[in-house]
């Protein structure tokens, strides 16, 4: 018999009982695995994951604020460096259909409401992964360093996996009481501005009243290469790519004076360079 192994872990869920719920049967089936935080929605979920660094989160894709994906993808970002990256269980409502995504993405997934059956399943899928993580094919931090690309890839893969939209060709703009029309092909980089968008070209900026994720879609994912959770540059235009120290990477553009930093969710983009 393979001992359990002892684990800290997060669950996002915003609807208490199912929280309850899933936290009751966790102590249950695995009781040598701490739950650290249980928190109701996104921001709070990024908040006490780094803040804490569990091995593992049970992430609701719908939450009030930042939705499951959302959370996922920023806590990636913000990661120490050089730390294993927490493996990820999505809790979804969604159908059969949806979830194959998730099932590419995620070290597993849970459909609502969860069955105890299933969970169990996930237990030990999880502990195969830490103990894989774990192992002693290699040194502890290339074991560590493995596991977080690993996650990072599949993070990658769902977060591309939005439906494709009719292709942007040029975007209306509001500046005062006229609309300026921007073709797409004049457009350096895109970065999210709270509820807008900044649209920069070599010599002018506009504001759009559009989440970055919601462009995301329309554009040409071969053209416009998304550097960071909030950026997008178009790839010919990029003039240099730089590491630092610390092996963060950094570019510039063509035509505009800024640094634009390149998360670690991204950077394998780069590492042909």
């Amino acid at each position: 018999m393979i001992d359990a192994v002892v684990a800290t872990g997060l669950i996002a869920e915003d609807e208490p009982l199912l929280a309850a719920a899933l936290q009751r049967e966790l102590a249950r089936l695995w009781p040598e695995l701490r739950i650290v935080a249980a928190v109701g929605d996104g921001s709070a979920a990024l908040e006490q994951a780094l803040a804490l660094r569990p091995e593992l989160l049970f992430l609701d894709i719908r939450m009030p604020g930042l939705s499951g994906l959302e959370a996922a993808e920023t806590i990636a970002e913000e990661w120490p460096e050089g730390e294993p990256l927490p493996l990820i269980v999505f809790v979804t409502a969604y159908d059969r259909y949806a979830v194959q995504a998730f099932d590419r993405a995620a070290v597993d997934y849970l459909l609502k409401p969860v069955e105890p059956a299933r969970l169990a399943q996930t237990c030990e899928r999880v502990q195969a992964a830490l103990r894989a993580r774990a192992g002693t094919a290699g040194p502890a931090r290339e074991a560590g360093a493995a596991a977080s690309d690993e996650t990072l890839e599949r993070l990658r893969r769902l977060l591309a996996g939005a439906p494709a939209r009719p292709r942007l060709e040029v975007i209306q703009a509001g500046d005062g009481q006229t609309i300026r029309l921007v073709p797409v092909a004049e457009v350096l980089y895109f970065e999210a501005a709270d509820k807008y968008v900044r649209v920069v070209t070599a010599t002018r900026e506009h504001l759009i009243r559009l989440s970055l994720r919601e462009l995301l879609p329309q554009l040409d994912d071969a053209r416009f290469w998304q550097v960071h959770r909030g950026t997008v540059v178009r790839a010919d235009a990029i003039d240099v790519v730089r590491r630092d120290e610390a092996g963060r990477l950094s570019l510039t553009l063509r035509g505009r004076p800024e640094r634009l930093v390149v998360s670690r969710l991204h950077a394998p983009r780069f590492k042909a360079l």
